[in-house]
C-alpha cells in the first residue's frame, strides 16, 4: 500500500501548485482550517488563485494570509464578515467574489465530489445569488441551477489519519472538510495524529483514504476567532 505521509506541509504540496489553479479549503471560521498547508501555500508564491471556502479567515490567520499577499484572485464563499482586508479588496474591485448560501456551497462541493455536474435548489431564487443562472419549475416551484465544484486541489484538516489516508474529524471541526476533500482532483490532508493503518474503527471514518492523496501531521495553534467570556 502507498504510504501517503509527508514530513512537512511544504513537502505535501510539492509538485501540486501552480498559479491560476482552483483550491477547495475546509474549515468554518478558524475551526478545522488546514493552517499549516495555507502557510506553505503562501510561501510557495503561486498567484491568481480561485478559492472555494466557507469564509476567508481573519486578517492575520487562515486564508487571510493569502489575501495579505494578494495571491487570491477570486473567492467563492458564504461568509466573509471577519476579514477587514477582504472587505477592502472587494470594495476596491481588487478581489472577485462569488457569494453562495452556506448550504448551497456545501452541496456544490459534495456534488462535485460525487460526480454530479449540477443540481437545482430553491435557495437564492429571486435574489442576486440567482442572477445569470438557469431556472426551472418543479411541482409549481421555481428552482435555480447550481454547478457542482471540482477544484484542482483540496486542502483539509482532520483530527486523526492512518497511513492510508483514512480521516476522522473531531466534532464541529468536521464542518466543510468532508465535502471539500472529495471535490478536489488531488486532496492533501493536514492532521493532528497519524496512527497505523488498520487501527481506526471503520465505522468512525469520515473520509475514506481513496479520496486522500497526501497527509502531513502538524501542530495546531487552535486560535479563537471571537473570544467571549462571562465577567466575574
Amino acid at each position: 500500500m502507498i504510504d501517503k505521509v509527508h514530513p512537512s506541509a511544504t513537502s505535501a504540496l510539492e509538485g501540486l501548485l501552480e498559479s491560476g489553479m482552483s483550491i477547495a479549503v475546509g474549515g468554518f471560521g478558524l475551526c478545522g482550517i488546514p493552517e499549516q498547508l495555507i502557510i506553505a501555500l503562501r510561501d510557495s508564491g503561486v498567484r491568481d488563485l480561485t478559492v472555494f471556502s466557507n469564509n476567508a479567515g481573519v486578517d492575520d490567520w487562515g486564508l487571510g494570509l493569502l489575501l495579505q499577499t494578494r495571491q487570491i484572485r477570486k473567492m467563492v464563499s458564504s461568509y466573509v464578515g471577519e476579514n477587514a482586508e477582504f472587505e477592502r479588496q472587494f470594495m476596491a474591485g481588487e478581489l472577485e467574489v462569488e457569494f453562495n448560501p452556506q448550504g448551497t456551497l456545501a452541496e456544490r462541493m459534495r456534488a462535485g465530489g460525487a460526480g454530479i455536474a449540477a443540481f437545482y435548489v430553491r435557495t437564492g431564487v429571486g435574489t442576486a445569488v440567482a442572477e445569470g443562472k438557469p431556472t426551472a419549475e418543479f411541482d409549481g416551484e421555481t428552482y435555480v441551477l447550481e454547478r457542482g465544484i471540482r477544484a484542482d486541489l483540496a486542502m483539509v484538516k482532520a483530527w486523526k489519519a492512518d497511513r492510508a489516508g483514512n480521516l476522522i474529524y473531531r466534532k464541529t471541526a468536521r464542518n466543510f472538510n468532508p465535502p471539500a476533500a472529495t471535490c478536489g482532483r488531488v486532496c492533501v490532508a493536514e492532521v493532528e495524529e497519524i496512527v497505523p493503518t488498520g487501527s481506526l474503527d471503520p465505522d468512525s471514518i469520515h473520509t475514506p483514504g481513496i479520496f486522500v492523496d497526501r497527509i502531513v501531521a502538524t501542530r495546531s495553534e487552535k486560535r479563537i476567532e471571537q473570544r467571549t467570556i462571562t465577567p466575574g
